[in-house]
């Protein structure tokens, strides 16, 4: 597990007041295994027991649609954000809150990016492991205080992690600038690390200390 303590305490008591919301980047499909989408569905039921909206990427397929109704049909409210032209080979999950549109992918991260205080990355294909290196490549650049949570169920995220360490082996990520996340295996302690992270208490924890 790697550093992901803020270095702006202010930042954290800011948000200890704001509305709180994740946005989980996850597949449109849903994997082999069953667990994936029973752990999709336990983070859904959990935002919305805790009062956490959520932030995806729209779709009604795989997991990100699983992740969506399971919020939604427990009371939470979810946050839809899909390219127009997606939405024409990807049917979107309709029944939301809020369903929004954008012209481009670019501007659809930015929107996901800018209405989420943490980000969550479930296991996917090609666009949830772009958008997660998104969020690792601008946390390691300070560019944000986010925390960022690899989900890594079944460990399914193990070959990512080691070439994390091929990188860091070869100095390609140096010291100082290590990609800053949180590794937990179970969907149910998710939302646990991610406010125990917002905690203004936490400012002063070891990372270690959030699992």
């Amino acid at each position: 597990m790697k550093d992901l303590l803020p270095h702006n305490p202010s930042a954290l008591s800011l948000a200890a007041v704001a509305p709180r919301a994740i946005c989980v980047y996850c597949g449109s499909g849903k994997g082999l295994k069953p667990a994936y989408a029973e752990s999709a569905r336990i983070l859904g039921r959990s935002m919305a027991q805790a009062g956490i909206a959520l932030v995806y990427g729209g779709s009604s397929n795989g997991l990100m649609g699983e992740v969506a109704r399971a919020t939604f049909g427990h009371g939470g409210h979810v946050i839809g954000i899909m390219p127009e032209n997606l939405a024409l080979i990807e049917p979107p999950l309709r029944d939301v809150q809020e369903l929004i549109f954008t012209k481009s992918l670019h501007e659809r991260k930015m929107m996901m990016f800018e209405r989420s205080d943490a980000f969550v990355a479930l296991p996917g294909g090609l666009g949830t492991l772009e958008e997660l290196v998104e969020q690792l490549t601008w946390a390691q650049l300070r560019h944000h205080e986010k925390p960022v949570i690899i989900a890594n169920m079944g460990g399914y995220w193990n070959p990512l992690l080691a070439l994390f360490s091929a990188m860091e082996s070869e100095t390609f990520i140096r010291p100082g600038l290590e990609a800053r996340y949180l590794l937990v295996e179970k969907a149910e302690d998710i939302v646990p690390v991610v406010t125990k992270f917002w905690n203004p208490a936490a400012q002063s924890m070891d990372t270690a200390s959030l699992l």
